[in-house]
């Protein structure tokens, strides 16, 4: 027996309602519109020529300072014939219909109400609420600029404007999420990034249709090419030098209000190990540090699952003093490797997000002493041996190095497959899995570009920016693999 279910008959929240959209605007409709809401504010004031004077607007989104300064003393001592005439400076427009009101209310502007021509005026009044600019708490560097972004969509442009101040940074508005009104910037050089990217990202961000779009990792979930894998396919950065640095590559920076972190896209497998402080320290030295990045991320995914196989399946491969060592310290445990080191892995991550949840003074010390106590209870209980410890320090500190945190969380799910393929199959079971992973690199986009680019495919000419940072006078081209309409990055003046 088959059940039919009919819908509900109803308009959808984010259906603007036909009476809203036809309504001339009246200060009964707004009265009607706004009740209930206990921030809403109607005011009546007089001119001396005693002409009735509405203001409407909502107190928790303006500058109430501004108000008087602004509106309220102008028009209490305005002589003139029409209200307009004694707001003119403050860039007044006209409003008639209640759908337009609707939307200016809820983003910040006055409506003001002229009773003797019968004409509404909407002035520019929002409430920059924002804090100070401030280092950015996540790319932490020693030397070079010390801002990152806010909140504030319109400072964000103001510090990318400051570093890049040419008519062709453009910047494209979209308003996203049907209950949050999201503001989304998408910006690009234009005559630089390729107009592939800029359809497309153009196109991603139209077609997003959710209710609610509160930070960037929203946005990236939406425009995603594959939705399940656990790598990053686009960079979430705080740092304005780190964004205008790629929009001088030719790359696209997607700014969304209400959050401190900017989109770069697109990016590669090998962009998430770059640091800012790359292009500050000596090449040498940077390139040194970059090659200790992509050994970390090795380390951090494999040497637990090392530890498993070799003591598992292959304890011949070991050296004879190596091999004593790990027989006493295992000789009385009660777990097999997988399980004793599946127990540690899981612990040291309770402990990693109890840190992440508690106040910053209480999770630092969480951190640092429960791992210490929790290692030592495990060794002196025989639930771990002192090998083991060990090793789980060195990934753990290892994972660390990776600048990128959404990168370092998709390292402790890698490092957990690996665990159980090495459990069952030793060091094959760990080829496998990496030959799955490369397969699985090679296969991602972003932005519809190659992820694993300059490797696959190849492009020689990035391999002086990819496991070493080379000279930057030495960089006279940009990546090929972003396409750009001007490969060239000096320029002479004649």
């Amino acid at each position: 027996m088959f059940k039919f279910w009919k819908r509900a008959a109803g308009r959808n929240v984010h259906e603007q309602p036909d009476d809203l959209q036809e309504t001339v605007l009246t200060i009964d409709a707004l009265r009607q519109m706004l009740a209930n809401m206990y921030d809403a504010e109607f005011i009546e004031r007089q001119t001396t020529r005693d002409q009735k004077v509405d203001i409407v607007y909502i107190r928790t989104l303006i500058d109430q300072g501004r108000l008087n300064e602004a509106i309220i003393e102008p028009i209490y001592r305005c002589s003139q014939e029409t209200v307009y005439d004694c707001i003119a400076d403050i860039n007044a427009s006209a409003v008639g219909m209640l759908l337009e009101a609707h939307n200016l209310l809820l983003q910040g502007f006055v409506l003001v109400h002229d009773s003797s021509i019968n004409q509404w005026w909407s002035v520019p009044l929002q409430n920059p609420l924002s804090r100070a600019i401030e280092p950015s708490e996540t790319e932490t560097i020693i030397y070079g600029p010390k801002d990152s972004f806010s909140e504030q969509i319109e400072q964000n442009i103001t510090m990318l404007r400051r570093r890049m101040p040419i008519a062709k940074l453009k910047t494209e508005m979209f308003s996203i999420g049907y209950l949050s009104k999201t503001k989304i910037v998408m910006i690009y050089v234009e005559g630089l990034t390729n107009p592939e990217f800029i359809s497309t990202t153009r196109s991603k961000l139209s077609n997003i249709d959710f209710d609610l779009i509160l930070e960037s990792s929203n946005v990236t979930a939406f425009m995603d090419d594959h939705t399940h894998s656990v790598f990053p396919q686009y960079m979430q950065t705080d740092r304005p030098d780190a964004c205008v640095y790629s929009l001088g590559l030719g790359k696209l920076i997607i700014l969304v209000d209400n959050t401190p972190f900017a989109i770069i896209a697109p990016i590669t497998f090998f962009h998430l190990f770059q640091s800012p402080e790359d292009y500050i320290n000596r090449w040498m030295v940077a390139s040194f540090f970059r090659c200790i990045r992509y050994l970390s991320f090795f380390l951090a995914i494999t040497l637990i699952p090392l530890y498993v196989a070799l003591s598992t399946h292959h304890y011949q491969m070991l050296p004879l003093q190596i091999l004593f060592v790990l027989l006493e310290s295992r000789s009385k445990l009660p777990f097999t490797p997988f399980w004793e080191s599946f127990l540690m892995l899981i612990t040291l991550e309770i402990i990693k997000e109890a840190s992440l949840r508690m106040p910053t003074k209480s999770g630092q010390t969480l951190g640092v002493i429960g791992g210490i106590v929790i290692g030592q209870a495990a060794v002196q209980a025989g639930f771990a041996s002192k090998v083991l410890i060990v090793l789980v320090g060195i990934s753990s500190i290892a994972s660390f190095l990776v600048p990128n945190y959404l990168m370092t969380k998709s390292n402790t799910l890698i490092q957990f497959i690996l665990l159980v393929l090495s459990a069952f199959l030793g060091i094959f079971g760990i080829a496998i899995g990496f030959i799955a992973l490369l397969i699985h690199l090679n296969g991602l986009t972003s932005l519809k570009q190659p992820y694993f680019s300059p490797v696959a495919p190849f492009h020689a000419g990035e391999w002086m920016d990819l496991f070493i940072r080379g000279p930057l006078p030495y960089m006279k081209t940009r990546p090929d693999s972003l396409k750009p309409l001007d490969k060239r990055r000096y320029w002479r003046r004649r």
